[in-house]
C-alpha cells in the first residue's frame, strides 16, 4: 500500500473552505446538449459535508462490534431461497439487467437495463410501477436516493440522469463527462453525486440544479476509471481503474490519499462497510480483497472459483455481511476468516448486481438473464 496521508488524518483534519463562489442556480435545462464546465465549490457546500462528516463519524463511533438486534443470523441467511423470479422488466430483443438498488422503506427496485431503460418494480405488487426512458445507451447504473423520490442513473452515453419517480420524468440531464460513465454513488448528504468515468476523470455534481462542482483527475494515471464509491462519512472515497488500481481519495484536497496496487486487471468493483471500516474490492482475477481503512491493510484475500468474474460487491447496513455477484451469487460473514455463508445459482446466466434488503430480510439479485430474483426463507417471502 502506497499512503500519503494517515487514516487519522482522514477523519480529523480540519475543513479548509476555498473560496466562495455562487449560490445554487435554478436546475439544469433537460434538453441542453451543451458540455458542463465545473462551477467549484462553495462555502456553503463545504461547510455541508463536513457538518455530515461530523455526525456520521459521531454515530459510527458509538455502534457496537456485535450484530445488531433484528438484523438476520448467518444461520437465517444459510436458509435463504430464491422465493421469486420476475423476468419481463426489461426487453427480451436487448437481454440483460445490469444494475439494482434499492428504494429505501418501499420495498421497490430500480434496475437498469441493456434495453437503455429504467425499470421500477414492486415487491409486494410484484409488478411494473414505472419505466423510465431517456438515455441511449445500456444503462450501467442506478442509485437510489434514501430520502426523496429521486433516481440517479448513468451510462456509456456519457449522460448522467437525475429522475423524479412521482412525475415519472427525467428533470436534469447532467453532461459531466467525455467518456462513457462508470459509476455512480450518492453523497450521505443526499445533494451531490459522484461520478467515474472512462475518461480518466472523477466529477462531483449537485442533483438538484444539475450543475457540476468539480472534475479531477491524477494526472499520475493514464488509465480510465471503473468504478467508484463514496466512504460512509462522505469525506473520503474510492475509484478503481482500468489497470487495477484502487485509489483513496481525500475529497477536501482532491488529492489522491492512498494506493492499493495489489489487484490484476481491471477494476471490477469496489464497496465500504457502512460501519466505515472496511473496503472490498475485486478485479478480473479471480478474487475479492478486503482492506483495513484504520490500518491500510489487506487483511484477507477470498479465492474464488475458477475464471470467476465478480460484476458486483455490497455490504448489507451493519458491514457484517459481504455480498457478491458473479456466476452464482453469494453472501460472507465479515470477520477474520470471512466464512461463506451461503450460495445461489438461481440465474441462468452471470448475476451483475446484489443487494441486501433491510436488516438482511431478503436478498435481490439481476442478471444477464433478463430476470430479477429475490431471496429469503419461505415464510418472509
Amino acid at each position: 500500500v502506497v499512503s500519503t496521508q494517515s487514516t487519522k488524518q482522514w477523519y480529523q483534519r480540519r475543513v479548509r473552505v476555498p473560496a466562495a463562489v455562487p449560490a445554487r442556480s435554478e436546475p439544469m435545462d433537460v434538453d441542453s446538449n451543451e458540455k458542463q464546465q465545473p462551477i467549484g465549490l462553495s462555502e456553503e457546500v463545504m461547510q455541508s459535508l463536513q457538518a455530515t462528516h461530523m455526525k456520521l463519524t459521531s454515530l459510527r463511533r458509538k455502534r457496537g462490534k456485535e450484530l445488531p438486534e433484528g438484523v438476520a443470523v448467518p444461520s437465517q441467511i444459510k436458509q435463504f431461497e430464491a422465493v421469486s423470479s420476475h423476468p419481463g422488466l426489461h426487453s427480451a430483443s436487448t437481454p440483460g439487467i445490469l444494475c439494482l438498488d434499492l428504494l429505501p422503506n418501499s420495498k421497490r427496485t430500480v434496475t437498469g437495463g441493456a434495453d437503455r431503460n429504467i425499470v421500477l418494480f414492486g415487491k409486494e405488487e410484484e409488478k411494473i410501477v414505472c419505466t423510465l426512458k431517456g438515455h441511449t445507451k445500456k444503462v450501467t447504473s442506478v442509485v437510489a436516493h434514501p430520502n426523496e423520490q429521486a433516481i440517479v442513473s448513468a451510462s456509456p452515453d456519457a449522460q448522467i440522469r437525475i429522475w423524479d419517480v412521482e412525475s415519472e420524468s427525467c428533470r436534469n440531464v447532467m453532461k459531466v463527462h467525455d467518456g462513457p460513465v462508470t459509476g455512480l454513488s450518492l453523497h450521505p448528504t443526499g445533494d451531490y453525486v459522484l461520478s467515474s468515468s472512462a475518461d480518466q476523470h472523477w466529477g462531483f455534481s449537485d442533483i438538484h440544479t444539475g450543475k457540476l462542482l468539480c472534475k479531477v483527475a491524477d494526472p499520475s494515471v493514464s488509465h480510465g476509471l471503473t468504478c467508484c464509491q463514496f466512504h460512509p462519512d462522505g469525506l473520503i472515497f474510492g475509484t478503481g481503474t482500468s489497470d487495477s488500481l484502487v485509489k483513496i481519495w481525500d475529497f477536501k484536497e482532491q488529492k489522491s490519499a492512498a494506493n492499493f496496487p495489489s489487484h490484476g486487471g481491471p477494476i471490477s468493483a469496489l464497496a465500504f462497510s457502512e460501519n466505515g471500516y472496511y473496503l472490498a474490492t475485486s478485479a478480473d482475477d479471480e478474487v475479492v480483497k478486503l482492506w483495513d481503512l484504520r490500518k491500510l491493510k489487506n487483511f484477507k484475500t477470498i479465492t474464488l472459483d475458477d475464471k470467476y468474474a465478480v460484476k458486483s460487491l455490497t455490504f448489507d447496513n451493519s458491514g457484517h455481511y459481504l455480498a457478491v455477484a458473479g456466476p452464482d451469487v453469494r453472501v460472507y460473514q465479515i470477520s477474520k476468516q470471512c466464512d461463506l455463508i451461503q450460495t445461489w445459482k438461481a440465474h441462468t446466466q452471470d448475476a451483475t448486481a446484489v443487494k441486501f434488503g433491510p436488516n438482511v430480510e431478503y436478498l435481490s439479485s439481476v442478471s444477464n438473464d433478463r430476470t430479477l430474483k429475490f431471496y429469503s426463507t419461505p415464510s418472509t417471502a
